[in-house]
């Protein structure tokens, strides 16, 4: 299945694609796409409902995030033998694991905010982990029954905030809405290789990274047992996976995000993100005015 989160920003109902492409609303059966609606159980009773009984969302609908509830946003730095490479970093021994802020998630279509006093704010598309089931202590081999299912991450990342003001990376990596997740929330059983998922994101219309799966350095079976053995995992939690090469930070010189920017992101499978890119005081004078601000 596709599952999918619709409305305002805040007030997300949940639904799904149906074979057609419709999105179809679920909110008559299911109150969220959070907690207990991610089990085991309750994905497959959306498994058997019939798309075309669910009332059909009218054309332009917003899609939210792809999944709600979010407590864990972890993510995994320099998982991609090529990304490492292009910035001159050692292959971990061990997922390097750092924080981003829930309150970076927004949807996958939303506007991407510059912070305020930005210069290095950079992209990274990523494959994530939506989580199912508490998990704690989870082997490798039995990882992936706790997975609700996956959707595309936009890691963004202020470079000088991650690397330049000491501490932890978490500084560059939690600001508002630098968590964009979605499209859809995609189940395994339409994923048949989780190994080998085609990835880019393109920049103002031009290909800037371009990558695989295939060069993870730990799998996301592996990803998820390990992250178990820190925190207890809990029902939409959000493990994001690390992104292949062609970051601005890699490029000679370094290329980063301007007001105007549009990124655009897609992983095999799993659909495509678009976002527009406004500095935070452009955002506030346009809040501040009553202007739409997607």
């Amino acid at each position: 299945m596709k599952l999918i989160r619709h409305g305002e920003s805040g007030e997300e109902k949940p639904g799904l694609v149906d074979d057609g492409g419709g999105l179809r609303d679920l909110s008559g059966v299911l109150r969220d796409l959070a907690g207990p609606g991610l089990s085991r159980e309750s994905l497959d009773r959306l498994a058997r409902l019939d798309p075309g009984s669910l009332p059909l969302l009218p054309a332009g609908t917003r899609l939210g995030p792809c999944v709600g509830g979010t407590r864990n946003f972890v993510a995994i730095g320099l998982n991609f033998a090529d990304h490492a490479a292009e910035t001159g970093a050692a292959i971990p021994a061990e997922p390097i694991l750092f924080n981003k802020a829930p309150s970076c998630i927004v949807g996958p279509n939303d506007t991407v905010i510059l912070p305020k006093g930005s210069a290095k704010t950079d992209w990274e598309v990523e494959l994530a982990v939506v989580i199912g089931a508490r998990a704690s202590y989870v082997h490798a081999n039995e990882a992936l029954r706790y997975v609700a299912g996956l959707c595309i991450c936009n890691d963004l990342s202020e470079r000088e905030f991650q690397m330049e003001r000491g501490g932890t990376w978490t500084k560059g990596k939690g600001c508002p809405t630098f968590g964009p997740l979605g499209p859809w929330l995609v189940t395994l059983d339409e994923i048949p290789d989780l190994k080998n998922l085609s990835m880019s994101l393109d920049l103002n219309g031009q290909r800037m990274q371009t990558g695989s799966t295939a060069t993870m350095i730990f799998d996301v079976a592996q990803i998820v047992a390990y992250v178990s053995h820190f925190m207890m995992l809990e029902p939409g939690d959000v493990i994001t996976t690390g992104t292949p090469p062609g970051v601005g930070l890699g490029m000679k010189p370094p290329r980063f995000l301007r007001s105007d920017d549009e990124m655009m992101l897609r992983i095999a499978g799993l659909g495509e993100q678009r976002q527009r890119v406004v500095a935070f005081d452009d955002w506030t004078a346009k809040v501040a005015a009553g202007e739409p601000t997607n």
